[in-house]
């Protein structure tokens, strides 16, 4: 029907691998996606399911791609070229017989159990790896995202969308900046101060792009109207997350973490908490239901006055895998870029110290910057805290899992 509207076309659904393995279930050649009569009865290995040893003879159970598990079939080890699909088999087999403290040389047929195991394995690191993918195909950050779980058989959370910006809730409005910065250097040169000094603030970054204010006090950036550049050392939180970071499965029942992949300077820009902009009215009538889950990604958005909240359970980026810490490594900070409502800030975090690769991201989620001055209380930000603290309602207790020193045995 396609080709019948001329200078019409149509997206379609499925990815070029599908309609290559459509090609070869039925058995046709087509130019267009590399299917010719040479390779059309090439096989792709999907996973292995189980396997077997006969006579020093080492056999797979082979599940192939775009083929039902009807057709999955016994190769010997030498028909098969797959050599990182065999590499992770023998290592989730490894890992699963050393828990289930048997020997760890492979037995010659495996239990159903564990054959079971293995393939569930498989089906799981697949939908994570379509979840990676999901995710980078909707960043819109110099960071890529990998997903790792090698603790348990859980997926991909059902009921999460990933965002790279606020999303505004209903009967909220968010008004753009009407003026920009005249200056021809803002670092060194700033113009009325630039923007900080528009609004009677000092300018928050030195030459490297490190904040250089103490927490409590807000950084107000350059914006879309200024007469600066992207280069601007006053662009930093809007540039987005420069760092390669790694959703992973921890191994001490606290869910989901995030870790960074590179080093983290001291004081530098990691991301921004995102999420749906709701009222505090909202806020309280979603964390009645979030408290029944034993979770809340609620963020109190309560720089002058606790009008919104920001809620990152459904609508979200990274930052909603990011796990309280009594002792963290990022630091929140109050962000105005084209918004300057001093009740919508965006929400920065910044690295407290100096972040090793590998090493978990962590905020605490009832964050006090300054208890004794005044002015840095109002820009406490606490995490969750709709009818919390000051509220008439009380909250559920959580325990706190950070394991640190310094724990306080709870979140709230």
């Amino acid at each position: 029907m396609a080709e019948n509207l001329k200078g019409c076309s149509v997206c379609c659904k499925s990815s070029w691998n599908q309609l290559q393995d459509l090609c070869r279930l039925a058995k046709l050649s087509c130019p267009a996606l590399g299917i010719s009569k040479r390779n059309l009865y090439d096989f792709e290995v999907e996973y292995l399911c189980d396997y077997k040893k006969i006579r020093e003879q080492e056999y797979y159970l082979v599940k192939w791609r775009g083929y039902p598990d009807s057709e999955s079939t016994w190769e010997p080890r030498q028909n098969l070229k797959c050599v990182r699909i065999l590499k992770q088999f023998h290592k989730d087999l490894e890992k699963e017989l050393l828990r289930r403290h048997h020997r760890l040389k492979p037995p010659r047929h495996l239990d159903p159990s564990l054959a079971n195991y293995l393939v569930q394995k498989a089906k799981q690191r697949r939908a994570l790896q379509r979840w990676e993918q999901e995710l980078n195909a909707k960043r819109s950050h110099l960071g890529r995202i990998t997903v790792e779980n090698e603790v348990d058989l859980d997926g991909p959370p059902r009921a999460f969308v990933y965002i790279n910006e606020y999303r505004v809730g209903e009967g909220i409005t968010l008004n753009q900046v009407a003026v920009g910065c005249e200056c021809q250097d803002c670092l060194w040169a700033p113009a009325g101060g630039c923007c900080p000094g528009a609004s009677l603030h000092k300018f928050a970054y030195n030459n490297q792009g490190q904040v250089r204010l103490r927490a409590g006090l807000p950084i107000y950036e350059c914006n879309s109207r200024c007469r600066c550049g992207y280069d601007c050392p006053n662009r930093v939180v809007q540039k987005g997350i420069r760092y390669d970071l790694c959703i992973f499965r921890t191994d001490d029942g606290r869910g989901w973490g995030v870790r960074t992949l590179e080093k983290i300077r001291k004081n530098s820009f990691v991301m921004e908490y995102v999420g749906e902009i709701i009222t505090s009215e909202e806020a309280e009538r979603r964390g009645q239901i979030y408290d029944r889950q034993g979770a809340t990604y609620l963020f109190d958005l309560d720089y002058v006055e606790d009008v919104y909240t920001v809620d990152a359970a459904y609508y979200g980026n990274i930052s909603h895998f990011v796990n309280h810490s009594c002792d963290p490594n990022l630091q929140v900070y109050n962000v105005f870029i084209d918004n300057l409502d001093e009740r919508l800030p965006r929400i920065a975090f910044f690295a407290t110290r100096t972040i090793r690769a590998g090493e978990e991201l962590t905020f605490d989620y009832n964050m006090q910057v300054d208890p004794v001055d005044m002015e840095s209380t109002r820009m406490d930000s606490n995490f969750g805290l709709a009818g919390l603290p000051g509220s008439p309602k009380k909250r559920v207790r959580i325990e706190c899992k950070c394991g640190t020193e310094s724990c306080r045995k709870y979140l709230f």
